[in-house]
């Protein structure tokens, strides 16, 4: 059974730095991409990065060189950096991970920027 488990949330002011980690149970986890997503209060899920089994990355729009997703395949974890951080930051966020074309999720994890 794949289960993903984030932390690392919590409460900042504009401009700080958070660091998220989603562990991963899942068989040959570095053969898989992954990635982040947030959810603001009354919002649309969206999508936040992809962290391909390569290591190479994408990054919605928004981020403009803000965050940096990581994978560190040998503990079956997965990062993202957060600096710079803005009120319009504040989410739930959620790792993502398809395995044979079935989606799963983590629990979230919530971030909240204070101005």
């Amino acid at each position: 059974q794949v289960q993903l488990v984030e932390s690392g949330g919590g409460s900042v002011q504009d401009g700080g730095s958070l660091r998220l980690s989603c562990e991963v149970s899942v068989p040959n986890f570095n053969r898989w991409p992954m990635r982040w997503y947030r959810q603001a209060p009354g919002g649309q899920r969206e999508w936040v990065a992809t962290i391909t089994s390569t290591g190479g990355t994408t990054y919605g729009d928004f981020v403009k060189g803000r965050f940096t997703i990581s994978r560190d395949n040998a503990n079956n974890t997965m990062f993202l950096q957060m600096n710079s951080l803005k009120p319009d930051d504040t989410s739930v966020y959620y790792c993502n991970i398809m395995v044979w074309g079935i989606e799963y999720w983590g629990q979230g994890t919530q971030i909240t920027v204070s101005s």
